[in-house]
C-alpha cells in the first residue's frame, strides 16, 4: 500500500525569511564591484542557505570588529542590537537591512513603552539574535523570561510600572499563560504588546491539526532555529511520535518505513526544496 503523507501549507519560509534572502540576492546581483559582502552572524538558521551563500561568496562574521573597511554588511532577519548598528555606521559601512519587518515593529512597540517609563518584561530566549536586538530598543531596565515558571521569580519592584513582549516566534499559548502568572503579581492593568507573528501560530496550529491525523510526524528545519524547535515542541505535546530532522540525510527509516500516514511540517528557515527532498524520499519507502 502505498504511503499518505500530509504536508503543511505552512512549511517553510516565512515573509520574514523571504524578505531577508531576496534582499540579499539583491546585493549580490548588484555587486560589480566585487565589494566583500558579510552578514553580523547567520542571516537565516538554516545550513543549507548558508552554505549555498558562502559558495558565492558571502562571508559570516560574529562581531562589527570583524566587518572588513569597505565592505557591505547585509543585517540578518532576526535584527542585531542598535548598538552593533550604531557602530557600524560610525565606520561608514555599508548596510543592507534585512531585518524582519515583525521584528521591526516589536522593536519599535517596545520603545515606545519604555519612553513611557515602563520596564520590559520579555518572554523569549536570552541568547537568541532577536531578544538581543529587541532588548537593546529598551530604554528602561528589562528582564527576559525564559520560562513560565520563571514569572514567580522575577525581581518585580512595587513602585515600577511593567509592560510584557514577546519574541516573534515564540509559542502563543505559553505567552498566555505567562500573562495568566503575571496577573496574579500585577494585577490586569499593565500593558501585553501582540508581537507575536500570526505566521508563527498558524504554522503551529496546522502542525498540531496535522499530528492528529498521522501516525508520526516529521519537522523540518535547522537544528539551531528557534523557532523549528518550539515547532518540534508543539507537535511532540500533542503525543503522536515526532522526528526533528534537519535534512533528508537525517531520516530515519526504520521509524517511517512501517507508517501508513506521515505527517511534514517544518521551520520558517527551511527552503521548499529541502522539504521536498525529504517528501519525495518518505513516499518511496512505500507504507503498510
Amino acid at each position: 500500500m502505498s504511503k499518505t503523507i500530509v504536508r503543511a501549507k505552512t512549511a517553510g519560509f516565512c515573509m520574514g525569511v523571504d524578505l531577508a534572502l531576496r534582499k540579499l540576492e539583491r546585493v549580490l546581483a548588484e555587486n560589480t564591484c566585487h565589494v566583500q559582502i558579510c552578514t553580523l552572524g547567520p542571516i537565516i538558521h538554516n545550513p543549507q542557505v548558508l552554505q549555498e551563500y558562502a559558495q558565492q561568496g558571502v562571508t559570516q562574521v560574529n562581531s562589527v570588529q570583524d566587518v572588513p573597511e569597505e565592505s557591505c554588511v547585509v543585517i540578518r532577519a532576526h535584527g542585531v542590537p542598535l548598538e552593533v548598528k550604531n557602530e557600524l555606521l560610525n565606520r561608514g559601512i555599508r548596510i543592507v537591512d534585512a531585518t524582519c519587518p515583525k521584528v521591526k515593529k516589536a522593536q519599535m512597540l517596545i520603545a515606545d513603552q519604555t519612553q513611557n517609563g515602563r520596564c520590559l518584561l520579555l518572554f523569549g530566549e536570552p541568547d537568541h539574535p532577536e531578544v538581543a536586538g529587541l532588548l537593546s530598543h529598551a530604554a528602561t531596565q528589562a528582564q527576559v523570561i525564559e520560562h513560565v515558571d520563571m514569572v514567580d521569580s522575577l525581581d518585580l519592584e512595587p513602585k515600577r510600572s511593567y509592560f510584557l513582549a514577546a519574541q516573534t516566534t515564540q509559542d502563543r499559548t505559553e505567552f498566555q499563560t505567562v500573562v495568566q502568572r503575571l496577573e496574579k503579581r500585577l494585577g490586569t492593568g499593565f500593558p501585553v504588546l501582540d508581537t507575536i507573528c500570526d505566521a508563527t501560530r498558524q504554522r503551529q496550529e496546522e502542525a498540531v491539526a496535522i499530528s492528529r491525523q498521522v501516525d508520526v510526524m516529521l519537522v523540518v528545519g535547522g537544528y539551531t532555529s528557534g523557532n523549528t524547535r518550539r515547532l518540534a515542541k508543539v507537535v511532540q505535546a500533542q503525543g503522536v511520535p515526532s522526528i526533528h530532522i534537519e535534512s533528508v540525510r537525517d531520516l530515519p527509516e526504520g521509524e517511517l518505513g512501517q507508517a501508513g500516514r506521515v505527517g511534514i511540517t517544518a521551520g520558517a528557515s527551511t527552503p521548499r526544496k529541502v522539504i521536498d527532498a525529504v517528501e519525495a524520499k518518505v513516499a518511496g519507502w512505500g507504507g503498510k
